[in-house]
Order: C-alpha cells, then structure tokens, then sequence
C-alpha cells in the first residue's frame, strides 16, 4: 500500500509545503495554493500536497482544478482511503455520481470499512444506479446489521426497483435500528409512503400515529434529515410542513455562500433563468413547454439551466428549442451554476422543482438573481429565504392562507398551472380494447397508489355501492398495489368483476385512453394534478375536494379553469352524493364533457397565449417591485 508522506524527500518540496500550511492557517487561500502546488510540482509522489492543493482549490472556488489535484492523489496512491474519499467527494460536487460510485467501488477490501460501504451506497443512490446498491448494503451489514443508514440507503434502491415490500421492511427495521434518533423520522416517512405505493393498509394507521409522533417530537436537527415530499400526501398540518422545508432546505443550503450584490443590469429585455431537472419526458416538461414557446422575446430573454437526464425523447427536443440559452449544467457545482447565472446577467430566476427528487433549488442561496421564484414543480412552500415568491391562484394559494409559506404568494389571475394546447389528442380506442364494458358508467382514477389513502376507498365504495350500473378503472403502478386494492374494496362490499387495471403507457396512448372514461374520481389531500389536465383535455370531468394545502387545491383550480365549478365538492358526503347522482342520471355529465370538448381550445386553462401573457404580467410585477426597492409581497390576483 503506497501512503502519504510523514516527511517529504525533496528538501524544496517540504519547505512549499510547510509554507503552505502557515497560508492556510492565515486563510491566505491563494498564497496556500501556490505553496502546495510548487510542493506538488516538485515532489509529484507526495499525495499530502496533492490532497492539500485539492482542497485549497476547492476553496478559492476552482472546482476543476480541485478535482485534478484530487484524481492525481489517487491515480498515485488508489489504495488511499483518504485520497479515495477525496475524489469521491470532490466528483460528488460535480454531479458527477457515477465516477463517485466507480471511484469508491475500486478501494482494496481492507479499506472497505462501514463509512466507505455507506459512502459508496449513498453514490450509487445518487448517480440511481439501484440494484447495484444492495451489495455494498449487505456487505455492511455483514460488519453491522443494526446500521440504520444501511437499511435506510437499500429500502430507497428497492423502492426505485419498484419492489415496495422489501423497500417497506428496509425502512421499518432502519426506524427499529436507529439509535440515535436521526434516522427513525426519514425511516418512518418512507415506510408510510411505501406501504401506501403497496396499498398495504393494515399497519398504516400504527406506522402513521408513530411518524406523527417523531414529528412533533423531533428536534430541528432530527428534522432537517427529513424529505418534505412525502408529507405533502398524509394530512401534515400546513405549519408543520412550513416548519419541516424550513429545516431541510437550512440543510441543503449550507455552506453556500452569497454571490457579492448584482451592480447594475445591461439594457433590454428581462433575463429570465429555468431551473429544473426535468427538461426531459416528465410531467412537468409537458405542461410548461408551451410557455416557454411563447414568451415574447421582446421583453423576456430566456435561459433554461437544465441538470436533466438526456433521453432525446421529442418533448426534451422541443424544449431545447425554445431559446439558444440551454445550459447543461449536469456536472456544474452549485457554486458554478449560482455563478453562471450571475454572468448571464439573469434577473428573474425561476426554480421548477422544490424540495422533489433530484432537485437543486439550494443554489439559489447564493442569490445569482434579484428576483428568486418558486413555480410548478413543488406544491407547497420550500421553506427557502431566498425564494421572494412562490406562483400560486386564488384557489390553491388564497391569501388567508399566506402563513402557510416562507415565500410571498403571486396570483396568477385563473389558474397557477400552465398547459400544452399545441399537443394532439390522439383518437380514442374502444372500451374493448381496453377491456372495458360498453353500458358501464366508467369511474377512473389515474392517480398513483399512493396517493389512494383508505378513507378513499372507503368513499369509492359507497359511490359504486349507490351506482350500480358504474364501474372503477385504476391504474397498474405496481402489482401488489393492484391486488391489494381489490381486496380492500372487496372488503368494504365491492365486487371485484367491477374493478379494472389499465397498465401504465405512453403519454399519447394514455391521453387517448382517458377519453374512454365518463368521470374522474380525485383524491386528497393530494389531488391529481397533471393527471387531472389530462383528463380535462381530454373531456373528462374531474370531481374533487379542495383541502388546506396547496396540494390539495390543485384539481379544484383545474376544474373551475375549465367552467365547472359544479364539481367542486365542499365535502367529502357532498362528493358521494354528486358522483352517485351523475352515474345514475348521466345527462348532466354528459353536458360537462360536450363543454370540455366543445370548448377545448378556448377554455382558460388551456389557452397557452393566455396563460404566457398573464405569467409575464406577473413577473414584470415582481420586478418593478425589486426595480422600485420595495421587498417582495404578496401578488395578489388582477381582474382576468
């Protein structure tokens, strides 16, 4: 095994270095970088001046030429556990999980301790490499199997494997294992999610009261481990959501230090920034693609700050064409891309992920924009000081409900979320293609599993109970989940013959597929939200029940967008009662889905120009606020 140096051989190369530390201890960043690279220079073996030029670098803000000081360290000496963790972490400030993971899986087996096992998991999870995260798991649990963070890192792999149960038990027995009691609120928000992927209802209640528990228990520090998605789908109270972003985002964003004040802007159009990592085929490239083709370039200049997977998929192309300011920032640092922007001269940035997998919306912190917005992607507020506003509607973000967000709130005038009006509707099959029956009153829900709690069946069970003639068409998201609700709707008096499975499909084949349906059954507290657009272009009703949270408010703005206040329910008896009576006397659904078709084109939540120009009122809003001096506040909405 070669080592660092106790003592450097070349005499020169050790007096470079002891200058170098004396640089560092002053925080004399660039006088330390010259010393230890004149070390490293003449003494190339010492992998010491190597890692010490890595980190120095790292300081100053030279992130590429760390991450050469870095990869010489342990090109010279592989076996370095040290140098092995170095490269590891200075690739993972890149984005660049996947050579992280390489890096760490080639260390000897004798330097293949607990904390490098976990390393190398947490990289793989990263770069989503998922099956390939289960054995280094097990290898540490061979050396200790009550690591919580074991289990933990292997339920978030088979979760991605679709294999819910066994991601179920990783998390129960990491909420077991954990103590010290930083792992047990993640382990149990996961497990609760999990078992509502499965429809795994009958521990659901107990799992549910003990995350509840570790909530309101849970000190800040506990907290901020947390991912605050999965709390969007369980009736959290909106304050404590509030209080949970703030902490995790406060994690997130350590460490990023603030870009110096913007001095001036060049003249022209506003500057407009995207970032998003879902510039790809993904629900949310689907419904802003329109908007970003229609900004009008006289008084916005768009950049799209894209760290998506590349699948070239058309969606992805047609994005890519929307401006000739397309940043691939993959393998950019936060630090680089909050830079970047800054050197763009961008004046409003807008943020389309949150606190949702895959995000890095903590950039932000550096403050690269004057005007900082939160849009689309996360319903709910990220808990950021440094995002001024997040974009909401009367409906899902109503001002007596402003406490509920760190951000200011702005009001699109109808509804917060755009949609795609240029896309095709591709024509219909039969129902018995679909394995429908032809005189059945279809009732569907597209709805991911999860977000199907047992008060929902519960309600669907009445409904088809009161209406005989209709019949439940779900989604296939996985297959226990599938045949777990059958027989939990069984269980509450539903014949099984009177629920149907249509598997998952492609956005065309879907959207074709959903015109087979008579009305769309929502649920809450988190709704359908894209899903819910779908169905609407397509001539479906959707029947809801707005609740508290943004989350739950989304398809009662979709619906009121489309002129159908009338499938709003104030109450979930009021929703029973409504879809009973639309199943057994028709003519009044029928009438909703002749407007949607009729109107398609001309309904306000699908006029794509309208939509662009009332979203750059309200930016140019937010910018005369900033161009005034004036803080952010709530936006509220204009007379449409």
């Amino acid at each position: 095994m070669q080592a660092a140096h106790t003592a450097t051989r070349h005499p020169q190369a050790q007096s470079s270095w002891l200058a170098g530390q004396r640089a560092e201890k002053k925080k004399k960043w660039r006088d330390a970088e010259r010393e230890y690279a004149n070390a490293a220079h003449l003494d190339p073996s010492d992998i010491r001046a190597w890692m010490k030029l890595s980190t120095v670098r790292f300081k100053l803000g030279q992130r590429i030429e760390a991450l050469d000081a870095a990869r010489e360290a342990w090109q010279r000496a592989p076996d370095s556990p040290m140098a092995c963790e170095l490269l590891a972490v200075t690739l993972t400030q890149q984005h660049r999980h996947d050579e992280a993971a390489d890096v760490l899986r080639a260390m000897p087996a004798e330097g293949r301790t607990t904390e490098h096992l976990l390393a190398l998991a947490q990289a793989l999870v990263h770069a989503r490499r998922w099956p390939e995260v289960i054995a280094p798991c097990l290898e540490l649990l061979q050396k200790d199997m009550f690591n919580a963070s074991a289990h933990l890192q292997m339920g978030l792999a088979f979760h991605k494997m679709e294999r819910f149960r066994d991601s179920a038990l990783c998390f129960e027995t990491a909420a077991a294992a954990d103590k010290t009691g930083r792992v047990r609120p993640l382990a149990l928000s996961q497990l609760v999610e999990q078992l509502r992927y499965a429809a795994e209802w009958r521990d659901l209640p107990r799992h549910t009261a003990a995350l509840f528990a570790a909530l309101r228990d849970g000190s800040d520090e506990t907290l901020a481990q947390l991912v605050s998605f999965p709390l969007l789908s369980i009736d959290c109270p909106p304050d404590l959501q509030r209080r949970i972003s703030r902490l995790t985002t406060g994690r997130m964003a350590a460490g990023i230090d603030a870009l110096p004040p913007r001095q001036g802007r060049a003249p022209g159009p506003l500057r407009l920034g995207y970032l998003s990592s879902d510039f790809h085929s993904h629900a949310t490239a689907l419904l802003v693609v329109e908007l970003l083709e229609r900004h009008d370039p006289a008084r916005f200049e768009v950049f799209l700050y894209c760290h998506s997977e590349q699948d070239g998929s058309p969606l992805q192309q047609r994005v890519r064409a929307t401006t000739k300011h397309f940043r691939d920032v993959r393998h950019f640092g936060n630090a680089e891309v909050a830079q970047l922007m800054r050197e763009d001269g961008i004046d409003i940035v807008v943020d389309l992920k949150g606190q949702t997998t895959h995000t890095r919306f903590e950039l932000l912190a550096a403050r690269p924009a004057p005007v900082q917005v939160s849009f689309l992607g996360y319903p709910g507020t990220c808990g950021a000081p440094f995002l001024d506003y997040i974009v909401g509607d009367p409906i899902v973000t109503p001002v007596d409900t402003a406490s509920h967000y760190s951000e200011r709130i702005a009001q699109m005038p109808v509804c917060y979320q755009p949609n795609d009006s240029r896309r095709e509707l591709p024509p219909a099959p039969s129902r018995a293609e679909l394995g429908l029956p032809d005189d059945a009153v279809v009732l569907c829900c597209f709805n991911q599993t999860y977000k199907v709690l047992p008060a929902m069946a519960d309600l669907w069970a009445r409904i088809l109970a009161g209406a005989p003639d209709a019949v439940l068409w779900l989604l296939i998201w996985n297959e226990n989940a599938a045949a777990n609700l059958v027989r939990e709707l069984q269980a509450r008096g539903v014949d099984p013959e009177r629920v149907f499975f249509s598997p998952r499909a492609t956005i065309a084949d879907h959207q074709a597929r959903l015109q087979c349906a008579d009305l769309f059954l929502d649920t809450w507290p988190y709704n359908a939200h894209t899903t819910a657009s779908e169905a609407l272009w397509g001539g479906v009703p959707v029947l809801t029940v707005p609740g508290e949270t943004f989350a739950s408010r989304v398809a009662a703005s979709l619906v009121t967008a489309c002129g159908l206040p009338g499938f709003v329910c104030d109450t979930p008896e009021a929703y029973v009662a409504t879809a009973i009576s639309l199943a057994n006397d028709p003519a009044p659904l029928r009438a909703a889905q002749r407007h949607l078709v009729d109107h398609r084109r001309t309904l306000p939540l699908f006029d794509g120009a309208r939509f662009a120009r009332d979203f750059e009122a309200l930016l140019q809003r937010m910018w005369d606020r900033h161009e005034a001096g004036l803080a952010p506040d709530h936006l509220l909405a204009t007379t449409p």
